[in-house]
């Protein structure tokens, strides 16, 4: 299998991310996402008979024999004034945090 991510579209896409990579860092990463892609491509040529039913794992999920999911029950936090106290900066009970610097993209 040759490499899916060639050089041209690996610099187009950190262009695309505004990332900024020296040359071996690049090339690193350019052959580690080619690497992942192999391994994908090797796990996709398993046959697999198509009823083979989704599972977590390898485990099938059934019902009658898992828990039940738990309820999504809110429970709030016996001290939310401990946490403010450790910001450097609160206004009317909000965290203060810095500015982010808009940067145009080209």
């Amino acid at each position: 299998m040759s490499e899916q991510i060639t050089k041209e579209v690996f610099d187009h896409l950190v262009g695309l991310a505004a990332l900024q990579l020296e040359m071996e860092q690049a090339e690193y990463l350019r052959k580690q996402l080619n690497n992942q892609l192999k391994a994908i491509a090797e796990l996709e040529a398993i046959p697999l008979e198509k009823d083979v039913p989704i599972s977590l794992h390898g485990v099938p999920y059934e019902a009658s024999l898992s828990a039940p999911p738990r309820e999504d029950e809110w429970k709030p936090y016996p001290d939310p004034a401990g946490i403010l106290a450790q910001a450097p900066q609160v206004v009317d009970g909000y965290i203060v945090v810095p500015d982010i610097p808009h940067t145009e993209l080209k």
